[in-house]
């Protein structure tokens, strides 16, 4: 039995129940109400750009350069996570081993990775379109590109994901071309705010016959690695196959429990899991020699130093979390000023990098029996594990409000802002590591855009409370702009001193819950 479409019929005729036309109108109904609300929001995004383009500063050229640029990057690296290829929990138990031919078993992944594929290329054509517009008018050709460009990269570099699972020359060289992609969208938005603004005006006034090399070398490029990656599914080994499907396994059961702190543990476990640590003397600090008057702190930081050490064991993550903070300045570019999106980027980012230093706060919430048997105060242990969320948030913040006024969208010395904010956001982010998981028995709240569920709102909104309450100075700031003063840097460390205080005052210990 040699033929995958006999295997198939064969499970299906023993398993579920046949299709029936009842099932086929059901799913050709879904997505057609799915077209028709995605219709009317993408239409108007589009006529806003297109009725806006004239307006648009072609300065503003490089930014949006460098956020399209970065939007790909995230692309290529997401599909490198995630597989790209990957089984479901069945087929990879059974099939995948068989003597069947391995292209054949993955033929219906290819079609679902090859939609996904479409899905972001027109995401992405709209994005350049949005971009090109401004600058380059309306033609067709301006059109044309963005549609071409867009879809190409996005096959091309599915395509380009799928050679890499199976080659690991390819996965290097898929590497550097994210870190060459991060160069780029850096290098676009200086020369948009610099020197370079001449160099992008010419680009952007290019004769078409440039524009048609492009469109057509990117659609053969994109042509030539989709013929590749179809060859290399046959030589994907079977061991990258299950440890992708496993991790799929684990993405589906997040999104059938709703539950979506299972993707970072999942995430978090996959990492270490086949790593060798090596061991590191702890500082004299936390150790048994330490001075007498700082041995009462001694135990809570030699508790929270494997939070620290966790960091240092993950420079890459460290380095291009600091990257993101270029994000703000970008997003305040491309839009002109400190808009509402580029202080929603900037909260975000802020929050993330408190966030990303928090796992052993969440597993003392997961485990409140084993942060017992320490015999350590819990309520200073929490203390403890507050400091690195604090320093990686008040680095990520300085650095994204000095690119901010670099940039021009503030002025004076707001990077003073960073660390006065710092106390808030570890307190947001060690509440949001100390939340339960969604309670799905809460009430449903009828809205003019629909049913809400209260479970999601209240379980996301856990920790951005606190957060958003300590840095209520420094968003007001950033919406107003004033001049920094005295009182408003006061201000500022009044407030995030008074809420991570609160927070740690009133923070339940021994129980799953902030």
């Amino acid at each position: 039995m040699n033929d995958v479409r006999v295997v198939r019929a064969f499970i299906r005729a023993r398993g579920r129940a046949p299709v029936s036309w009842s099932d086929r109108y059901v799913s050709v109904f879904t997505l057609t109400v799915v077209a028709l609300v995605l219709a009317d929001p993408l239409t108007s995004a589009l006529a806003a750009v297109t009725a806006g383009a004239s307006q648009v500063d072609p300065s503003r050229l490089g930014a949006g350069i460098a956020v399209v640029t970065l939007g790909y990057a995230g692309f290529l690296s997401l599909a490198r996570m995630f597989g790209p290829v990957v089984l479901p929990a069945a087929d990879a138990a059974w099939l995948l081993l068989s003597p069947l031919p391995r292209r054949s078993v993955l033929r219906r992944t290819s079609a679902i990775l090859l939609a996904v594929s479409l899905a972001a290329g027109a995401a992405l054509s709209l994005a350049l379109f949005a971009v090109l517009a401004g600058s380059a008018g309306h033609g067709t050709l301006v059109v044309v590109t963005a549609v071409v460009v867009g879809l190409s990269a996005a096959v091309g570099g599915m395509g380009a994901a799928v050679i890499a699972q199976s080659s690991p020359a390819w996965d290097s060289w898929l590497r550097g071309a994210v870190g060459c992609l991060v160069v780029a969208a850096v290098l676009a938005a200086v020369a948009g705010s610099g020197p370079g603004r001449h160099a992008l005006a010419a680009v952007a006034d290019a004769p078409r016959s440039l524009g048609a090399a492009v469109v057509s070398s990117s659609a053969a490029t994109a042509l030539v690695l989709v013929r590749q990656a179809w060859r290399a599914l046959g030589r994907i080994r079977a061991s990258s196959l299950l440890a992708t499907s496993t991790r799929a396994g684990h993405i589906a059961a997040a999104a059938v429990v709703m539950d979506p702190g299972a993707l970072t543990w999942a995430a978090e476990e996959n990492h270490w899991r086949a790593r060798t640590l090596r061991s590191r003397p702890w500082p004299a600090l936390l150790s048994r020699g330490a001075p007498r008057p700082l041995r009462a702190v001694s135990a809570p930081l030699a508790t929270a130093w494997h939070d620290w050490r966790r960091l240092v064991r993950r420079p890459r993550r460290s380095a291009a979390l600091l990257g993101t903070a270029a994000l703000p300045a970008l997003a305040a570019q491309a839009l002109g000023g400190t808009s509402p999106v580029a202080v929603a980027v900037l909260a975000t980012g802020a929050l993330a990098a408190a966030v990303v230093c928090t796992a052993g706060a969440r597993r003392d919430a997961e485990n409140p029996g084993l942060a017992r048997l320490l015999g350590v105060n819990a309520r200073a242990v929490l203390a403890a594990r507050a400091l690195l969320p604090a320093l990686m948030s008040a680095a990520w913040l300085s650095l994204a409000l000095v690119g901010l006024v670099v940039t021009g969208a503030l002025t004076g010395s707001w990077w003073l802002l960073g660390p006065l904010a710092a106390p808030a956001l570890a307190a947001g982010a060690l509440r949001m590591a100390r939340r339960r998981p969604i309670d799905h028995s809460l009430p449903v709240i009828d809205t003019p855009a629909g049913p809400v569920p209260t479970g999601w709102i209240v379980w996301a909104m856990t920790g951005v409370d606190l957060t958003v309450l300590g840095c209520a100075p420094l968003l007001v700031a950033l919406m107003v702009r004033p001049p920094v003063t005295g009182a408003l840097l006061v201000a500022q460390s009044v407030f995030g001193v008074a809420i991570l205080a609160a927070f740690l005052l009133g923070a339940r210990t021994g129980v799953r819950r902030g």
